[in-house]
């Protein structure tokens, strides 16, 4: 529990830092930013059952249009387009998990990414959703003009002090269990799958928030913006800050949006130098950043000394 108050407290400061900003690029920034931390934690919370869920960008996705199209073609509140935005990949997760967590690893992994793709093809094929043009015009409300930012600061982080409880519940220990070995608790009377459902289903609707807040900053989305690219630059920034504590999916991805804020003045070699930025990253921190600033705290005894990582089955 004071973990979870120790992170909310967090949520606390960044939320304020954001009330005081006012410059418009800064802003930008801080928007990116919490997205990205929102496709990390529900990329990772799917990971707590042992699966690499591609599919996150799927889910993206649908709470884009969805929320898109509540805002443009049905003038809907701003409110009731988020909500529609995370409760319509929910529900999609809901069938989609039923048919395919019967599998697990690679395949579950390469179900998930032929399903993103599908979908992009479904969103660049459609006259009525724009096509490979997308939709334009999804515009927030007037009364959040420089303070949207901080409405995405404020969703992200309920987001991620409730992962953090859901992971720390009884509900998160029978998540670790089946990551472990879903035989021996399929074995005891436990539904497996149906906790593997729900795990996607929530993490899906995460996915859906993040989604709809896209849409609304962006206020134009096209298809290119929800290939499966979304879910590996998600796992890149858990995988940097560390897969071990929510806290490392918000250090990667904090890590590598400034990062990529940076070498965006690299031009044509942008890419290049983002992605040798992962590569040494993974190669000096195998742990993560969290697991290098654990063992900098052990060393100054401060905390105790994170446990070596051990490869995960199906990642």
């Amino acid at each position: 529990m004071h973990e979870i108050w120790g992170v909310a407290g967090l949520v606390a400061i960044a939320l304020g830092l954001s009330l005081m900003l006012s410059d418009s690029y800064a802003l930008k920034v801080v928007t990116w930013l919490s997205l990205n931390v929102l496709a990390a934690i529900a990329l990772r919370f799917v990971m707590l059952v042992g699966e690499l869920n591609i599919a996150t960008a799927a889910f993206w996705g649908v709470g884009a249009y969805t929320a898109a199209i509540a805002t443009v073609w049905l003038k809907l509140p701003f409110g009731v387009a988020l909500v529609a935005g995370i409760v319509a990949p929910a529900l999609l997760a809901v069938a989609f998990g039923f048919v395919t967590l019967r599998t697990k690893g690679p395949y579950f992994m390469l179900i998930s990414f032929a399903f993103t793709e599908v979908l992009r093809l479904v969103y660049t094929q459609s006259d009525a959703l724009g096509g490979n043009s997308g939709m334009i015009g999804v515009y927030p409300p007037r009364w959040l003009d420089g303070t949207y930012a901080s409405l995405v600061v404020l969703l992200v982080g309920a987001c991620l002090v409730g992962f953090l409880w859901l992971e720390r519940s009884a509900f998160g220990k029978l998540m670790r269990a089946i990551e472990n070995n879903d035989a021996v608790v399929a074995s005891v009377g436990v539904p497996v799958l149906a906790i593997k459902i729900a795990a996607l289903t929530i993490a899906a609707a995460a996915a859906g928030l993040g989604g709809g807040l896209f849409a609304h900053a962006n206020r134009v989305i096209s298809p290119g913006d929800f290939s499966f690219l979304v879910s590996v630059y998600a796992l890149a920034y858990v995988k940097i800050g560390g897969e071990k504590h929510i806290l490392g999916a918000v250090l990667g991805a904090t890590f590598l949006t400034l990062l990529g804020q940076y070498v965006l003045s690299f031009g044509q070699y942008e890419h290049i130098y983002f992605g040798g930025a992962i590569v040494a990253a993974m190669l000096i921190f195998p742990e993560g950043m969290l697991g290098l600033l654990q063992r900098w705290g052990a060393r100054l005894g401060l905390v105790r000394a994170p446990e070596p990582a051990t490869s995960r089955g199906g990642h």
